[in-house]
């Protein structure tokens, strides 16, 4: 059996050295802490929660409380140490840090079947099964060698996104489909009066700006410019860039608007939306605002918002299966921020996933996808498949899971999504799982908050 080793010891690859471990590999685990640490980085803990301490929101009609629910069937290390040292916040799961990051860090160094190693890793291991877990503040020297191995193109060191919205929730008696100078109708169009221009800048430049940390500081070239900075040069200034309406009448009067805003299908299923030419580092509530004030867009559900900070992350369709093995390379797979997900939930469950994936190659057995219904099958087939000309990362909504049909409001859909996903991620499971040893959190009680 081939040695399997996880490079990283974040959420992604902490889950993914206790699956892997699980499943009957034996696991060497990397991290670089605290013989080098990062600049975001405070403590030598593994999975260490840098920014909020949230996993996100519960519930049968919250994505992400779907990719919850996979995770806890799927027995995931991340969930049992947030539901021991959870704290209340509402609808979400909030953890207490310090107390779950150590629970994670004795899970692991305590496992038989994990090495901890503590040390910077330079270059990918020449023998066994790799995961690449090493999140968005990849080592300079690990990106070199990537860069090498996989290609200068393939690696993005900041992220430039737009925000993404729910294709049903366009109003499409105003977004009409046109492409510009009569070209093939791939584009939403949202046309604007002059007056609803003049309401939208005043929103657009009146909104907050996110603060980012030192090291998310970067400068921007011109082809990412942040739509908020556009907008500051002047008042017609987006009309010249990503507001332009020259070659896109509205077929209802003939007439080009005043200004344009287009959207670009994110998936083949076109249940996602990106608004073109948004990037942005605007609060995630201002964003709202500043989207909800584009006509054909008031009632816009935003399923992912724009952000303009430092990360590291591959452009994954280019280079990945959807079982996050790298198509040229099948024994290196990737997880977390990496792959190109946000948030900890989807780095934890693409850990998960990459860690089964490489114990099962290691035991010689073929990798598996779970099913298109669940949230993380979903995930990591737009991992795979997505536009590659216009990748950004990717976190938990709806829209990539099939839509549910039949009557009902929006809330009835989304449970019974809900319940189907999760009824065909357990029946995955239990396809392949037979035998598999439960979790292995220890039962010694760890005092919320020790060191």
């Amino acid at each position: 059996m081939m040695k399997v080793y996880v490079i990283g010891a974040g959420l992604a690859g902490a889950e993914a050295a206790f699956t892997a471990a699980r499943m009957g590999a034996q696991v060497r685990l990397f991290e670089m802490r605290p013989q080098r640490m990062t600049p975001a980085h405070q403590t030598p803990h593994f999975a260490e929660l840098v920014c909020s301490n949230s996993l996100g929101g519960e519930g049968e009609t919250n994505a992400k409380g779907l990719l919850q629910a996979e995770m806890r069937a799927a027995g995931s290390l991340i969930m049992q140490a947030a539901e021991r040292h959870r704290i209340p916040a509402g609808g979400a799961l909030a953890v207490e840090r310090e107390g779950f990051s150590l629970a994670i860090t004795r899970a692991l160094e305590g496992h038989p079947q994990i090495e901890v190693v503590r040390q910077e890793v330079l270059e990918l291991p020449p023998d066994g099964v790799t995961v690449l877990a090493t999140g968005p503040l990849t080592s300079d020297a690990l990106s070199e060698h990537l860069r090498s191995l996989l290609g200068e193109e393939f690696l993005g060191f900041y992220d430039a996104a737009a925000p993404v919205v729910l294709g049903e929730s366009i109003d499409l008696e105003v977004a009409y489909r046109a492409g510009r100078y009569g070209q093939s109708a791939d584009y939403l169009n949202c046309p604007m009066t002059e007056e609803e221009y003049r309401r939208f800048y005043e929103v657009l430049t009146q909104a907050r700006q996110h603060t980012p940390h030192d090291w998310e500081k970067l400068e921007f070239f011109e082809g990412c410019m942040p739509i908020e900075e556009i907008a500051r040069r002047g008042y017609d200034t987006p009309r010249f860039g990503p507001l332009k309406p020259v070659g896109l009448p509205d077929p209802r009067t003939g007439q080009e608007p005043y200004a344009v805003v287009q959207l670009r299908a994110e998936d083949r299923r076109g249940q996602m939306w990106s608004l073109v030419g948004f990037q942005t580092g605007l609060k995630w509530g201002d964003q709202k605002n500043v989207v909800q004030s584009i006509p054909g867009l008031e009632k816009a559900e935003i399923v992912r918002y724009g952000v303009m900070h430092r990360n590291t992350y591959l452009c994954a369709p280019r280079l990945i299966k959807p079982t996050l093995q790298f198509r040229e390379h099948p024994n290196l797979l990737v997880a977390g921020v990496l792959c190109g997900v946000e948030g900890y939930l989807e780095s934890a469950a693409t850990g998960f996933l990459a860690g089964l994936n490489a114990a099962r190659l290691a035991l010689g057995d073929e990798p598996l996808v779970p099913p298109e219904e669940s949230m993380l099958g979903g995930l990591v087939r737009y991992l795979a498949s997505a536009n590659p000309d216009n990748f950004q990362p990717m976190n938990a909504n709806w829209g990539l899971v099939p839509a549910e049909g039949g009557k009902g409001k929006k809330a009835e859909k989304r449970a019974r999504m809900f319940r189907r996903g999760l009824q065909h991620f357990q029946g995955w499971l239990a396809d392949f799982s037979a035998g598999v040893e439960e979790g292995l959190l220890s039962s010694e009680e760890i005092p919320v908050g020790s060191g």
